[in-house]
């Protein structure tokens, strides 16, 4: 009964810890700006056209994301579940980047054998700054969900490597899949590694032989070209989009002034996403290669080829975005976990301290040493979330409409007027319009007698006081609330 214990009390220590970076407080921040903001107005369109196959942006199809719509199908299930809301948008990459922990333990304790191997890859995952951050697991984006799919169909295909097992070969297909109708090409990105795997594994030619590797690709091929043919069907035009905005157009050019050179994605690993634990990286490559343990040492080679093949494909292309290299970081987590794992196995094994004492605490302290300052820093960052300075001003109609929503400012009768790209406010006004209040949004030329008006944008601010009698009935830092009484002459 106490090995019992014992034995699931470590599943739930390991729970309790990844539970707050990866849900607390996800509705702190205001909607982003940019890509979250899209796709959540793609969600709330969604569940209100019904239409569940062509993704709409402000009352057309949207042709500037033309991501197919897995991860907009779950918002809108969670929309249905907990209303129109934040939270529902951010739920899926949440649960998705618990499951891509859930699917790293699993992977150690079947092919490894070692729970502990699992617990401190997964503690490497949920500290990894670049990981729990926007645009990742914190944010209704894309990645963390792609993640999930990459990394299962990246560790099933291994296992089959391993195993022969017929149902990680249909894992592996479903997984690439749903990588794809998640974020089209990006869920294919791993593939040349693996097959340069299947070569290397000898495993190639017994592959092709198999007949369960036709009925696989066949079904994964059924799934996503289905998919994009009667997107075409429905919406003309889409196909060539999808060519100028995600493959040649993006890998060829940088879209949108988005460049960087090689080292991009480098510099941004050992400086920003993973400072604390990135030389880890190379010498879990260097022990895990030189392991004696067959496992550990398979695990190192593939891990390693498919760290590397991803890096050298997402450097190469002109496009440079800092969450491009997100579906690395479980493998940077398996890699960087050889290293902790060879320190913590040895003291483990140090007989010295267990003739002393009933238990062995130095492998349990020296986890606590190294992660206990990077696990600290997740906490605050994710409890207590401070904007960029240079987003302050960009987000602070966000904070406000986020306050309205709960009641804190008055804004029945009122309209919002935005110049511009705002669709992470306009987010909020559905959320209010929803809550039963009689809200909009209006043109800042179309104003009339009697309107109240608020906005955040000193130019709309400019030309309504160079143009109008105006009573101001709320003030929040550059947030205005204007009556207007009458046009000048």
């Amino acid at each position: 009964m106490k090995t019992s214990v014992v034995h699931y009390s470590r599943y739930l220590l390991l729970f309790g810890i990844i539970l707050l970076p990866l849900f607390g407080k996800l509705e702190t921040v205001p909607i982003r700006v940019w890509d979250e903001a899209r796709q959540a107005i793609n969600a709330y369109e969604m569940s209100k056209n019904h239409n569940f196959l062509v993704t709409y942006f402000e009352g057309q199809p949207d042709m500037w994301n033309t991501k197919p719509p897995f991860l907009i199908w779950l918002q809108v299930v969670f929309m249905k579940v907990f209303g129109v809301s934040v939270l529902a948008v951010r739920l899926p990459s949440a649960i998705a980047a618990f499951l891509t922990c859930v699917l790293l333990l699993f992977f150690s304790e079947r092919y490894l054998k070692s729970f502990w191997f699992g617990f401190i890859a997964v503690l490497l995952l949920v500290c990894a700054q670049g990981y729990v951050h926007y645009h990742a697991t914190r944010t209704g984006d894309y990645d963390a969900l792609l993640t999930l799919f990459t990394t299962a169909g990246n560790l099933f295909f291994f296992l089959h490597c391993e195993s022969k097992k017929t149902k990680y070969l249909y894992l592996f297909f479903a997984a690439t899949a749903l990588g794809v109708l998640t974020k089209s090409v990006s869920g294919l990105l791993f593939l040349p590694a693996l097959a340069i795997y299947a070569f290397y594994s000898k495993q190639f030619l017994p592959l092709i032989r198999n007949k369960h590797f036709y009925v696989g690709l066949t079904g994964c091929l059924l799934a996503v070209l289905g998919y994009y043919g009667l997107r075409e069907v429905y919406n003309p035009g889409y196909l060539e989009a999808v060519y100028q905005n995600e493959l040649g157009g993006r890998y060829l050019t940088a879209i949108e002034g988005h460049t960087g050179g090689f080292w991009f994605y480098y510099d941004d690993l050992i400086n920003y996403r993973f400072p604390e634990f990135y030389l880890f990286i190379p010498c879990g490559v260097v022990i895990g290669l030189a392991s004696k343990e067959r496992p550990f040492r398979k695990m190192a080679a593939f891990s390693f080829l498919v760290t590397l093949t991803f890096f050298l494909i997402i450097s190469t292309g002109k496009t440079k975005l800092p969450w491009y290299d997100v579906p690395l970081f479980p493998f940077y987590a398996l890699l960087s976990a050889i290293t902790l794992y060879c320190f913590f196995t040895i003291l483990k094994k140090s007989t010295l301290i267990t003739s002393l004492f009933q238990w062995n605490p130095l492998p349990f302290l020296l986890l606590f040493l190294l992660f206990i300052n990077p696990y600290k820093r997740m906490k605050d960052k994710v409890m207590n979330p401070v904007e960029a300075s240079s987003d302050v001003e960009l987000y602070e109609m966000g904070y406000y409409l986020k306050d309205a929503v709960k009641g804190k400012h008055p804004t029945q009768d009122r309209f919002f007027v935005f110049e511009g790209y705002n669709p992470h406010n306009n987010f909020y006004i559905h959320m209010l319009k929803e809550r039963g209040v009689t809200t909009g949004l209006k043109e800042w030329n179309s104003l009339a007698e009697g309107d109240k008006i608020t906005t955040y944008q000193k130019t709309i601010q400019q030309h309504i006081e160079e143009n109008y009698h105006t009573t101001r009935m709320e003030e929040a830092g550059n947030i205005v609330t204007y009556e207007i009484q009458q046009r000048k002459h």
